[in-house]
Parts: C-alpha cells; structure tokens; sequence
C-alpha cells in the first residue's frame, strides 16, 4: 500500500489535532495511508483524551506566555510542545496495515524513529509500551488511537527541551517546582541536541527517509479539501472550551 510522506510543516495545536482527524476520515473514505512530520505554533500544551485540564495545566501561565492548550483524541499524559524544540509525527493507515497487538504497533512504528536516530549516529531503544530511550533517558513519547477502522499514532521526537520552562505550564504545586525535582527530571529526559550536534534539518531528513523504509512512499501535500475540513474540525472542536476542558 502506497503512503502519502507530508513534510514538516508548522500549524497551531488545534490544527495539528484537526488534521489528524481529517486525515483519519480521508483514509476511511479509501484513501491513502498518511506519514506527516509537524510543528507547533505557538507553542503548546496537548492533554490526553481522558486527563482532567485543571488537574494538568496552568491555563493562566500558557495564557500569559501565549502557549497553546488543547486535548487530543488520544490517551496518555500532558505534553508540553516547544516551537523549536521537536518534530512531532502521525502515522495514519487501516488497521489492517498494523500489528493487532498494541505494544507490537508501537515497536514496528518506533523503530522508525529508531532507525533515524541510528543514521544520525545516535543508539536508541525502544521501551514499551511507548516510549524511546537514549542511554536510559527519555527521547520520544507516543500515543495511539485506533477508531472505526483506522490507526492514528503520532509522537513527539525531543529535539532540545527546557525542563524548566515545562513546569511553568504544567499544574505542579509550588513547593514540588524545586531544583531537586527538576534535576530529577533532567535526568530521566533528553533531547538531541544535548546528545550531539545534528541540525533540525538533518533530522526532518533522518526521520523522512527512516519512515520510507520498508514502505512504498510517495512525497506529498494537504489538499485544499483536506486543510478546509481541518479548519472546520478546529473551530468547532478543537479550540471549543467544550473540547478542552470536557474533564
């Protein structure tokens, strides 16, 4: 089965969750499977499906520092989307196109993420159930959602990250943002950039041609259709307070 490959491109968080929608109902139409590489801007805080948006984000500091907040239809916990800090991906296909078992889905789709790194000279692992590790820190965390016939998995791939900056927006009590706990976070996580010298654009390249592996690829673009209805999804939904603050 042939992918459309959409290369990075920047959209605001409720694009970028609208588009994956889209996407998923095109592919539902009988369209093709979609591999797409994003930003986001501004930057922005994405929760899971199921968190609670007070429970996670202070919505008064993304306000005042012009961040982004929206929830995804995916699971998982709070995630924190620096400009120029990732590239994040979405992998849509039938379900046929997957293993069957969630762990296995995420190892095969990692491992592209894997083998990017090992063309840039980075050794990585993968650590299920959804997550890739650089010398026992975390580099990339995914999620997944599996609806009406289709699989939706995107990821975020740490290009730098500022621990600090991260715990301004996140709802985290006064007396836990302290060096200790940011020293202990500093150690569980890790970006590329700390590992080596790789431009941004070096690894746009790495993952685009590490995701054509083992797949018949076609480069592509969003049709005018495809960006209309996402525009519509994200004003409707997406950036609606009945969406992001559902829990």
């Amino acid at each position: 089965m042939k992918y459309r490959m959409i290369p990075f491109r920047y959209f605001s968080a409720a694009m970028n969750m609208a588009i994956d929608e889209t996407l998923m109902e095109g592919i539902r139409a009988g369209g093709a499977p979609v591999i797409r590489f994003y930003g986001w801007e501004p930057s922005a805080v994405s929760i899971g499906y199921f968190q609670g948006l007070d429970y996670e984000v202070n919505r008064e500091a993304c306000r005042q520092a012009g961040v982004d907040v929206v929830r995804r239809i995916t699971g998982g916990g709070a995630v924190y989307h620096d400009r120029d800090g990732e590239i994040t991906y979405s992998i849509l296909g039938p379900l046929e196109e997957f293993p069957a078992d969630v762990i296995e889905s995420y190892r095969l789709i990692c491992g592209h993420i894997i083998e990017a790194f090992r063309m840039l000279g980075v050794e990585s692992s993968f650590q299920p159930i959804n997550d890739i590790l650089v010398d026992g820190k975390k580099i990339s965390g995914n999620a997944q959602a599996r609806k009406r016939g289709v699989l939706l998995q995107h990821g975020t791939i740490l290009y730098r990250v500022s621990v600090e900056t991260m715990f301004t927006l996140l709802t985290v009590s006064e007396e836990k943002v302290s060096d200790k706990l940011i020293r202990s976070v500093k150690k569980r996580v890790t970006s590329l950039s700390e590992i080596k010298p790789v431009s941004f654009e070096a690894l746009a390249a790495a993952l685009e041609k590490a995701f054509s592996q083992g797949r018949e690829v076609e480069m592509g673009d969003y049709t005018a259709e495809e960006l209309a209805r996402a525009r519509q999804l994200a004003a409707e939904k997406y950036s609606t307070e009945a969406w992001v603050a559902m829990r």
